[in-house]
């Protein structure tokens, strides 16, 4: 994350309704929940976990809870969401284990490197491929080596058929969530605008070429893609 102005900028309103936007679909978040859990459950028992564009932290939740001597550091440029993940982390009493930086990684301290990075639904907002290349080498350059990162992003290949029925599918999921018609035509329309959607092959190749091994696809939940891949040394 780098200092530019967001293309989606989520205000106070925004931020507060965050959490509850989307409480029919828990169980996709449930299932990239634990397979990161699973993913990094080979790491020390004090790892330190670098939680890139936070949000309102529900992986960093998630994690805190199933390994208690885990240390975060939580990134994340809007204000509102970061005031609510710090409201959260202090009513699941963990806050000691907790660093929060409001902010881009480029004005984060320099601290000892992190076992492993988290970057959840945060790079397709980077439209620019290049802004996306210094993201990632952003975040290996924060990583031991053979240190994890976990991201996950919209991607597809908009110029297939699976694409128009992957589309149909994902609006009447938005409209099940409770979302009203205005929103999901606001959410579909950011769709290739405000969110790049780039193949999976090209996601993958940006990261590999920034800092990382071959990432490997572990989820894939109508558009959205989740990968782990491993520093290299």
């Amino acid at each position: 994350m780098q200092n530019q102005k967001p293309t989606v900028v989520f205000d106070n309103k925004e931020a507060s309704s965050y959490n509850d936007q989307f409480t029919k679909l828990v169980p996709i978040r449930n299932t990239l929940n634990l397979l990161i859990q699973m993913i990094l459950s080979d790491l020390p028992a004090n790892a330190r976990i670098l939680c890139v564009g936070v949000g309102t932290g529900k992986e960093l939740l998630y994690l805190a809870q199933v390994f208690p001597k885990w240390q975060f550091t939580a990134v994340e440029p809007a204000a509102p969401m970061l005031d609510i993940c710090h409201q959260l982390v202090d009513e699941c009493g963990i806050a000691s284990r907790c660093t929060f930086h409001e902010g881009y990684l480029d004005s984060l301290p320099e601290s000892e490197l992190f076992d492993a990075a988290t970057c959840i639904l945060v790079s397709h907002f980077l439209k620019p491929i290049e802004k996306r290349q210094k993201f990632f080498r952003q975040i290996a350059a924060r990583l031991r080596p053979d240190g994890y990162l976990v991201n996950a992003d919209i991607s597809s290949d908009v110029t297939t058929t699976a694409y128009k029925n992957l589309f149909d599918l994902w609006v009447h999921t938005l409209k099940y969530s409770g979302m009203p018609d205005e929103q999901v035509e606001k959410f579909s329309a950011a769709l290739g605008k405000d969110v790049a959607v780039l193949p999976p092959q090209e996601i993958e190749s940006i990261i590999s070429s920034n800092g990382f091994d071959t990432p490997v696809l572990f989820l894939q939940t109508l558009f959205i893609h989740a990968w782990y891949a491993r520093r290299v040394s």
